[in-house]
């Protein structure tokens, strides 16, 4: 999990490892949550299933900034 401030808010980028069989190369579900003042304000469903932990995080971050600068 990754975070950033981002103006007045406080940005999270999720990876959930997602391994439906035991061969399968790994994937990670991408998600972000946005909140402000450590309280919770918007999640994200899930973004889509990425080859990287990291990919999926700045993935997630990217979503949050949207969202802030459409409803911020």
């Amino acid at each position: 999990m990754q975070n950033e401030k981002y103006g007045s808010y406080v940005l999270w980028g999720h990876a959930i490892l997602q391994q439906e069989e035991i061969l399968q190369a790994e994937r990670y579900a991408a998600s972000a949550t946005v909140t402000r003042d450590t309280k919770f304000v918007e999640a994200s469903g899930t973004l889509g299933a990425f080859d990287s932990q990291r990919e999926a995080e700045l993935v997630g971050l990217a979503w949050a900034r949207a969202w802030v600068d459409s409803h911020g």
